[in-house]
């Protein structure tokens, strides 16, 4: 696995461990010491022993991903599964950090793979918003496009999905494309603030006031996944022979538009949905001025993912999950408590 200790790599670890079963994972060595407290933790939670679980230092980004030649000999010859998840997930990521790690490291952990003697499944974490600025309804066998990418992390995401979809036929692969990913359905737990939060923090901060005009509008709807979901459906399917060789939108099948999600949090906050709507023209001028980021908290650079006009089609997703039965949840089931994490944990 790579991306180990990040979020979601944390917790598909923690859902994927189970006994008799040997795990390798790839660390860059800052977080060296953060991965083994994290691993003691779900090594304790599953029972399992603390052996199972084997750091290999190293870097996407390098030549064999940093590894020495005794690690990649041993990755080589024992591993069966891959899970990587590593990645500059920034909106605002500059264009250098965003192809060295994205694409390249992509490209390195590729090679890899296709070294690996008894190679079982890849699976490959990518993203909903390869899609770029393409509009519409956009498919899971949907990729290659020419509408362009707002910013450099779509760009490089969806470079190094080409390179993985160019394997599959050769090794058994499977992509996975979550959409906006946002805490933890039944605690709410996320570790940083971006996406929805802008506006749920926005409404916080005088929501009896602020509620009373919609900034968001009726055509656009905003994709979001609690990060349980996310980590449910990948571990099912990487041992779903069904998915072999797709590659399936994790994203929820009846998204709310952004006036939706706006009542929503607003009612939650203060009991009471909107009153007025902003025409979509003028919400969106304002929100690209000067002075709208210390008013809304919502940087430039995330401005455009309010205002998408594409949608994702599920049809493989849905048809393969309900076998597991797993399922998105609503949004407005879990919005209270996405809001009590951010009331108990208030961004600095």
């Amino acid at each position: 696995m790579t991306g180990f200790p990040g979020f979601i790599a944390g917790r598909l670890l923690g859902r994927l461990a189970k006994p008799e079963t040997q795990y390798f994972i790839l660390v860059q060595p800052p977080f060296v010491r953060r991965a083994m407290d994290e691993i003691e933790s779900i090594a304790d939670a599953a029972s399992i022993p603390l052996e199972s679980f084997v750091i290999i230092e190293g870097d996407i980004t390098q030549p064999n991903l940093g590894m020495s030649n005794s690690d990649l000999q041993t990755i080589q010859y024992e591993t069966t599964d891959v899970f990587h998840l590593a990645a500059v997930y920034d909106l605002g990521v500059k264009k250098d950090i965003a192809f060295k790690v994205n694409l390249e490291g992509t490209k390195r952990v590729n090679d890899v793979v296709c070294s690996i003697k008894d190679l079982h499944r890849y699976n490959y974490i990518s993203t909903c918003y390869v899609a770029g600025k393409r509009t519409g309804t956009i498919r899971e066998s949907d990729l290659e496009h020419k509408a362009g990418f707002r910013n450099f992390y779509e760009e490089t995401k969806y470079l190094a999905e080409v390179e993985v979809e160019r394997l599959k036929g050769l090794f058994p692969i499977t992509i996975y494309r979550p959409a906006v990913v946002v805490g933890d359905s039944r605690t709410g737990e996320i570790p940083k603030y971006d996406g929805i939060y802008y506006l749920i923090n926005y409404l916080r901060k005088a929501p009896s006031i602020l509620r009373l005009l919609n900034i968001g509008n009726a055509t656009v709807r905003l994709n979001l996944v609690p990060v349980d979901f996310v980590v449910e459906a990948i571990a099912a399917l990487a041992q779903d022979e069904q998915a072999l060789g797709r590659t399936i939108a994790i994203a929820d099948p009846a998204p709310l538009t952004t006036a939706e999600l706006f009542d929503v949090i607003a009612k939650d906050l203060s009991g009471r949905r909107s009153e007025f709507s902003l025409p979509q023209r003028v919400a969106e001028w304002f929100l690209n001025t000067g002075i709208s980021p210390g008013v809304t908290g919502l940087p430039h650079f995330a401005v455009p993912y309010f205002f998408i006009g594409q949608s994702y089609d599920t049809s493989v997703a849905d048809e393969l999950l309900a076998r597991h039965g797993i399922s998105c949840p609503p949004f407005a089931s879990y919005v209270s408590n996405l809001i009590d994490f951010v009331e108990e944990n208030p961004p600095k």
